[in-house]
């Protein structure tokens, strides 16, 4: 039992190490959505390219 409430006092350098934590889980979170809409962004420009080589005079059904 004096484990368990050992273990539930948190030291201020543990809360300090678990507010990095967090924050930088956030900044991933943040980076891995960029990521992805890039990656979206790119596969829409090639293929639009692809289109565009394969058949120069027909524009897509779904330009912007």
């Amino acid at each position: 039992m004096a484990k368990a409430l050992i273990g539930s006092v948190v030291a201020p350098r543990d809360l300090r190490v678990a507010e990095e934590l967090a924050a930088l889980r956030g900044r991933v979170r943040r980076l891995e959505a960029e990521v992805a809409e890039l990656r979206a962004e790119r596969d829409e420009r090639i293929a639009h390219e692809l289109l565009t080589m394969a058949h120069p005079e027909v524009e897509p059904a779904l330009s912007r």
